[in-house]
């Protein structure tokens, strides 16, 4: 990140970029700073675009090759093409001896470090990853962005705004819009403003919805699930995201039991720790062997909706109704 931010300022640039991780957002905010500082504003004819795993990359050696009109590079920027997996060996080779007047800039979601693009580009440029933002720096940009807004919210509003969105750094974003066109005339963020306008991610539903089920709260737990079905969430895929939330249920009890903290839970399960806190409290609700069968039953659940056995609509509620008030201490 520090080569990369180097060389924006001071406009000396390598002739290959790589911009790779799960945080689209942070992706594309340096992707669109690195192709401003490397292109004049409005020019057409000395950038080219190129997305997805259809590309020719003949095509783009061919453009590489191509000398600019009145400027000082050609750049450009291929997004998503799935070259640094499997696929980008012609380009790998052609980084080796490029023209002086090609710049690349690369930007993947997905990448393999072993391939020979990656380590073309490495030789070449320069490859940044961006993961997936821990709990301090989330905290940090939205208190920062916040603060530029000339408002203020309480630290209960910033875990529930976070409870919310989740750490998805686009959903943070559009969210904060949302929250600031809503409290336009107000000074604070309060909790119930959040509550008003923000959407809660699926996995927070399923989350809830595990929460009624463990309270014995049947009829709560099936509403919320109708919902869910209302906005269109396919009954299978609320079934992966139940089994999923019961399998971080029993890493989380496992871990408790071992004496680790909620700290060290969140690093270990992925969780943050805003997030795992909540989810000790919720294993505990259940006894292990209650979270082992819903575990179990989730999969026997989805062979048998694949088989034709079973409805798969009707499959997820006859989990809902089968451990809504069996959980125990």
């Amino acid at each position: 990140m520090k080569q990369l931010l180097e060389d924006i300022k001071t406009g000396q640039f390598r002739q290959a970029y790589l911009l790779y991780g799960q945080e689209a957002y942070l992706r594309s905010q340096y992707r669109d700073r690195l192709k401003n500082a490397m292109t004049q504003e409005g020019d057409t004819m000395n950038f080219s675009s190129f997305q997805g795993k259809d590309i020719n990359p003949a095509q783009i050696i061919d453009l590489a090759e191509t000398m600019p009109f009145f400027a000082e590079r050609r750049v450009i920027l291929i997004q998503d093409s799935g070259w640094f997996k499997k696929g980008g060996e012609a380009l790998a080779d052609y980084l080796k001896s490029p023209a002086p007047t090609a710049f690349f800039i690369f930007a993947e979601a997905e990448i393999d470090k072993r391939s020979r693009l990656f380590k073309a580009v490495k030789e070449t440029g320069c490859a940044v990853e961006f993961s997936t933002q821990d709990e301090t720096t989330l905290k940090r940009w939205i208190l920062g962005r916040i603060k530029k807004e000339n408002k203020t919210i309480s630290q209960a509003g910033l875990e529930l705004f976070l409870q919310k969105t989740g750490s998805d750094m686009e959903n943070i974003d559009r969210e904060l819009e949302k929250l600031f066109c809503y409290t336009l005339p107000k000074d604070a963020i309060t909790e119930a403003d959040i509550e008003a306008v923000c959407t809660q991610q699926m996995s927070g539903k399923i989350f809830d919805m595990i929460e009624a089920v463990a309270a014995g709260k049947q009829q709560e737990a099936l509403q919320l699930y109708y919902d869910l079905l209302a906005l269109k969430e396919p009954p299978m895929r609320i079934l992966f995201l139940i089994g999923r939330q019961f399998s971080l249920l029993v890493q989380v009890k496992e871990l408790r039991a071992k004496g680790y903290d909620n700290r060290r839970i969140g690093e270990k399960t992925g969780l943050h720790g805003f997030i795992a806190g909540k989810y000790v409290s919720q294993s505990s609700r259940f006894e292990m062997s209650v979270l082992k069968e819903a575990l179990a039953d989730c999969v026997k659940t989805d062979e048998a909706v694949k088989n034709g056995r079973m409805n798969d609509r009707l499959g997820v509620e006859m989990l809902i109704v089968r451990y809504s008030g069996i959980s125990g201490k």
